[in-house]
């Protein structure tokens, strides 16, 4: 697998991923001086390029965090990488990074089940009658009629009566709210579209490859609450090593949340002998698995 980037096009390519509005629940994770923190929000918009949310927290543009979302109907959850683009009040945008196949197939699996769904709605309209005939008349469903009480059946009967005027006025406004709504969407999707770059892929190395490589590693320190809890077990953290040898950003997978605090406190001082890429003769960023253990005895 080879690092190198792609010449540069003389005319950059438009970029043509829909975006889909979702309301779900999303996580996003992010490191508050070495230590992970997860930022809990609301998914606003979702594309195979990214992700629009509603967080309440302060984030930085060029922030990595690492995002995690169930779309409906399906039962494994979407989990990716990504950098924050901008935001806006509470409103953010969200750029996945190296979305893997699996990933973008599941996106598109939910786009096509929601958007079926949606085809399949029917559009209810009210019933239209007449202001000048004693006949109701509607384009779907039944005519509405006020039928008078059993006690006063001897008053003429009162029909409710629904002047094309005032449908065609709240139609206009249903369709002017809906309008402005999706024009205030797209631009927003369209600035953060503008702004990112183009990525190149990381390579990735086993962990016993990234092992053989650690020349400076720090031992965690074993948390005396775990310790009194009798906590042990494994964390295991996704890492990425900068071309220097360099921890550049960490992202816990799993274990118990003290041991991964501390887990990650410590990888993130290690240093690694640079991984070269023999495709080109250079050093590179690597992508790798470590996992740090924890045992009582």
């Amino acid at each position: 697998m080879s690092a190198a980037t792609a010449p540069a096009l003389e005319k950059k390519p438009q970029r043509n991923f829909a975006r889909h509005p979702i309301n779900v629940p999303v996580d996003l994770i992010a490191l508050r001086s070495g230590v992970p923190e997860t930022l809990p929000g609301r998914c606003t918009d979702l594309s195979e390029l990214g992700v629009g949310a509603i967080v309440a927290a302060e984030m930085a543009p060029g922030q990595l965090v690492a995002v995690e979302l169930r779309l409906p109907n399906l039962g494994v959850p979407v989990r990716a990488r990504a950098v924050v683009r901008y935001q806006s009040r509470l409103h953010c945008g969200l750029e996945f990074v190296g979305l893997s196949t699996e990933q973008r197939a599941m996106i598109r699996y939910w786009v096509h089940r929601s958007t079926a769904q949606r085809a399949s709605v029917p559009i209810l309209l009210p019933p239209i009658v007449k202001e000048d005939s004693d006949v109701a008349t509607q384009a779907e469903g039944p005519v509405v009629v006020a039928e008078p009480a059993a006690e006063t059946a001897a008053k003429p009967k009162r029909r409710i009566r629904i002047g094309r005027r005032g449908l065609f006025v709240l139609i206009l406004c249903v369709l002017v709210a809906a309008g402005l709504g999706w024009w205030q969407w797209q631009r927003a999707w369209n600035e953060l579209e503008e702004r990112v770059p183009e990525q190149a892929a990381v390579l990735r190395a086993s962990p016993e490859t990234m092992e053989q490589r650690i020349v400076t590693k720090t031992e965690p320190t074993y948390p005396e609450a775990a310790r009194t809890a009798g906590i042990e077990g494994t964390a295991v953290l996704d890492a990425v090593i900068a071309a220097d040898g360099s921890v550049k950003r960490l992202r816990p997978i799993s274990g118990p949340d003290l041991l991964v605090q501390s887990a990650t406190q410590a990888v993130q001082s290690w240093k690694f002998e640079p991984y070269v890429d023999s495709s080109i003769s250079k050093a590179v960023e690597v992508e790798t698995t470590i996992a740090v253990e924890f045992r009582l005895h």
